[in-house]
């Protein structure tokens, strides 16, 4: 009688590439879940904001505008400083509060464009980044080339958005639009791979914990600077 899986065998190599994907797979949904949740607070602060008048008053009629735009920034640059430096629960504490600061700083939204085309450019968006990041996760190119020329467009299209605050131009806005739809689209497949990378330094579940912090900051981002560009391009205003 003859047994269907009788040349199966089990090395020691072949079990702990299991336990490697597995434990990939694992780490990689604990990123994501970071990021989905972070983008959930932000729409559920952003929109309280913009249907609540004294609050989007108070904050937008202000000179305090200021302060909720630049404090999400600022706060990226500390805990990419700071991530080594400070516990995973600490770490986790500022991931929430930088997306709280990111749904007020982005409430406006709600008061300039319709929800239809909110709704519309955010199932586009959440489309080009799951399969961009899907193919970061995937293929067996290596990206790291990408890296100098995505970082490059990325301080091009901030410098212009910069210069374009004060100059208000519709042109250059519509330039820095597609240009950033292009940078954010290739970061979101280039930061995908290098976070899958990270995992592979096999640290202790404290670091592993930041990790996946940062990780899912930086897939944050690239989601709401693609979604950001593709309102500007797409968004129908009210």
């Amino acid at each position: 009688m003859a047994i269907g899986n009788r040349d199966r065998v089990f090395s020691p190599a072949g079990a702990r590439a299991a336990q490697i994907d597995e434990g990939l797979r694992a780490y990689m949904l604990r990123v994501y879940n970071y990021m989905a949740s972070g983008l959930a607070l932000t729409g559920i602060v952003a929109y309280i904001v913009a249907a609540t008048p004294a609050l989007h008053q108070a904050i937008f009629g202000t000179p305090l505008v200021w302060l909720f735009i630049l404090a999400p920034l600022g706060m990226v640059f500390f805990l990419s400083a700071r991530l080594q430096a400070m516990k995973f629960s600490t770490a986790q504490t500022m991931f929430w509060v930088f997306a709280a600061l990111m749904g007020i700083s982005l409430a406006s939204i709600f008061l300039i464009y319709t929800q239809t085309s909110i709704a519309r450019v955010f199932f586009i968006t959440a489309a080009t980044f799951g399969g961009m990041s899907l193919y970061g996760y995937t293929t067996k190119r290596d990206l790291s080339g990408w890296g100098s020329f995505l970082f490059m467009g990325l301080i091009g299209v901030v410098i212009a958005s910069l210069v374009n605050l004060f100059v208000g131009s519709s042109m250059m806005q519509f330039v820095i639009s597609v240009i950033g739809v292009i940078v954010f689209t290739g970061l979101t497949a280039y930061d995908t791979q290098n976070i899958k990378e990270m995992y592979f330094a096999g640290d202790g579940n404290e670091v592993a914990g930041k990790k996946a912090i940062m990780g899912a900051l930086r897939l944050y981002l690239d989601f709401i600077n693609l979604f950001i560009m593709l309102m500007h391009l797409l968004g129908e205003r009210r």
